[in-house]
């Protein structure tokens, strides 16, 4: 995910602490960052071998109209990027020692309660499976010793871009207010906050 919304801050915020990032490319790798193919399977094992940790943000995404072409795109990048970076990672013999990926508030049960990592169940629907798929593509790396950091992110807010550009398009034409009644929760994070995280 070194192009969306949030690498496009989180990158600059490393590199200016002064660690080194090497972004994951698709189109050929370089010195300067990573190669991967997820639909092939295919990953540069040297370039994880040269990593603390692995900060996984790809997925396709939610913000587009779902077809069925697209509800697959939402699901296999997700589950199957991070299954291959999770088995590269765990081959590399605990070079890497921290594996974070996104993963999505959906997991939780809809509803009106606070919800956290312990509470009980899981959601239903379609982003709550795919969420329960893709934290589960990540054992490989948990089984080889590996810590894993699933950050189930809700809608970012960033007047850069992210849910906030989306709810503002509408606003800025009149067209704003409460949506579907305004009562129910929304789970948010603002950029900057996630990028701290």
């Amino acid at each position: 995910g070194a192009t969306g919304l949030v690498a496009g801050e989180l990158i600059p915020f490393l590199t200016t602490a002064g660690h080194s990032v090497k972004p994951f490319a698709r189109r050929g790798g370089n010195t300067a960052s990573i190669a991967w193919d997820p639909q092939r399977g295919r990953i540069d094992d040297a370039g994880i071998a040269q990593c603390d940790a692995i900060v996984h943000l790809a997925g396709a995404t939610v913000a587009k109209r779902w077809t069925e072409a697209h509800m697959a795109d939402i699901r296999d990048s997700r589950i199957t990027g991070t299954r291959l970076i999770a088995e590269a990672a765990a081959r590399q013999k605990h070079k890497v020692k921290t594996l974070i990926i996104a993963s999505g508030v959906n997991i939780y049960p809809n509803g009106d309660a606070e919800c956290d990592e312990e509470t009980a169940g899981t959601g239903s629907g379609f982003l709550a499976e795919v969420v329960r798929a893709w934290e589960a593509a990540a054992e490989p790396a948990r089984q080889a010793g590996i810590r894993v950091v699933h950050l189930r992110i809700g809608m970012v807010l960033s007047p850069k871009g992210g849910g906030l550009a989306q709810l503002l398009t509408p606003a800025k034409f009149g067209l704003g207010g409460p949506v579907a009644g305004g009562e129910q929760w929304l789970s948010w994070i603002d950029l900057d906050d996630l990028v701290g995280l």
